[in-house]
């Protein structure tokens, strides 16, 4: 890299961060990105592998392979700490300052517990590949310590499944749980029978996925319950412990709790000292923009947008990638000096759920698709957009072979002895898999 040349530094190798990079690929600017992890991870199909059907190479790739042809840009691995916007620095943990003349912020979403910060260690949420693979390990240790437990009430406990929040996510979760509960371990363990299993999906709202139509929300609802799994509508979580979780009037006994009811942003408002949104998503212009600092750009989950009608851009993987790509557009132009209006319009392509085999639902604003022909769309759709050829052949692959025989590939336990009638401690004690950002 040349020192003469103006630099772009990116935070973050999601959605948008990579989106961005990517749009930089030709440009006269040398280009930084940082991110604590080495990879780059498809995160819509995360719960994917939390369920055993995909293995965690299926679905994230190096970030330093993604871009290995673009001779401008350097990747780094580091943990950002703060940005010193009157120098123009970035600050990393364990090492140098990184100048900027651009800044890029896409360090996307945390989970949020609503002040409630200690059910973190009960309820985990799903937002890394160390979280798919310690909830998955979570849930195939259940089935194996009740496999063992001799007390009826306390191998229930063990065969219950709470997911609270009915968004995509846990609609997703409920559904894979219950098929690879029902499914791909029928007639595996000889003291667990189909009936056994109970998949409980909690959802403060009235319906299943608030930002879907009406038909397709209650169509998503009759899919659910048809599959045997219990939908408590508006029901708000009280509490969450070792033993299980309040809400409503009710208490559900559990061993196995997923967390898919909220998230915030990364601390980059902090940062920044950037006004924010109640989620910590800084309030950006609308050339996403931070107010007052025309060289920072906030894009994805990290940032509050909202579009000309009035409605804010949602946060979903498209939005982060289209926002990347228009702040790198932007960072740009004024680098050389155009400082001409150049405001973000998102393009909304639509929404995608799937509530398990041959049952998903999409809304493409006038065309809605239910039922099989969804499922399919859906398949396709995150095939296509899966990075590497490679991994969209073995995803196609692993989805035909569960299609056609019920049976995850990717049932493997790892990290820890066998369990025993009481494995709570033991999963709570998931150690992080050596990869990072």
């Amino acid at each position: 890299m040349s020192r003469s040349r103006q630099r772009i530094v990116i935070i973050g190798g999601g959605f948008g961060g990579l989106a961005a990079a990517q749009s930089l690929k030709h440009a006269d600017v040398d280009v930084l990105l940082i991110d604590r992890r080495n990879h780059h991870l498809f995160q819509p199909l995360l719960y994917q592998v939390a369920t055993a059907a995909l293995s965690p190479s299926e679905i994230a790739w190096p970030i330093r392979h993604i871009l290995r042809r673009q001779k401008n840009t350097k990747v780094i691995m580091a943990t950002v700490t703060g940005v010193d916007m009157a120098a123009r620095q970035v600050l990393v943990e364990d090492g140098p300052p990184e100048r900027y003349d651009s800044l890029i912020i896409a360090t996307g979403a945390q989970h949020a517990y609503f002040g409630n910060d200690e059910w973190a260690q009960f309820a985990p949420g799903l937002k890394t590949l160390e979280d798919a693979t310690a909830i998955r390990r979570k849930l195939l240790l259940a089935f194996e310590a009740a496999e063992r437990e001799p007390d009826a009430q306390r191998r229930r406990a063990l065969l219950t499944f709470a997911i609270i929040g009915a968004g995509p996510t846990g609609v997703e979760m409920a559904g894979a749980i219950s098929e690879l509960a029902r499914a791909s371990l029928a007639g595996q363990f000889h003291a667990i029978a189909p009936e056994d299993i109970r998949v409980v999906l909690i959802e403060g709202a009235d319906r299943v996925l608030l930002n879907f139509k009406q038909e397709l929300s209650a169509y998503a609802l009759k899919s659910l319950r048809d599959r045997g799994i219990e939908v408590e509508l508006g029901q708000k979580v009280k509490t969450i412990d070792a033993e299980g979780v309040s809400y409503g009037d009710k208490r559900l006994d559990t061993k196995t709790i997923i967390w898919g009811a909220g998230v915030a942003a990364s601390p980059a408002a902090q940062w920044l000292k950037a006004p924010a949104d109640r989620s910590g998503r800084v309030k950006v212009e609308p050339d996403l923009s931070v107010p007052g600092h025309g060289e920072i750009f906030v894009v994805g989950d990290t940032a509050s947008v909202v579009q000309e009608d009035g409605k804010p851009v949602p946060g979903v993987a498209p939005a982060a990638k289209q926002a990347g790509a228009h702040a790198a557009k932007v960072a740009l132009r004024r680098l050389a000096g155009d400082r001409s209006p150049m405001p973000f319009k998102y393009h909304h392509a639509g929404d995608l759920a799937t509530i398990g085999k041959r049952a998903a639902v999409l809304d493409f604003g006038r065309i809605n698709l239910t039922g099989g022909l969804a499922w399919w769309v859906w398949g396709i759709a995150h095939i296509y957009f899966l990075v590497d050829v490679k991994n969209r052949v073995f995803v196609a692959m692993s989805w035909l072979w569960i299609y056609l025989t019920g049976q995850r590939s990717a049932r493997l336990i790892t990290h820890g002895l066998a369990p025993t009638a009481e494995p709570l401690q033991e999963i709570d004690k998931e150690p992080e898999l050596n990869v990072a950002r």
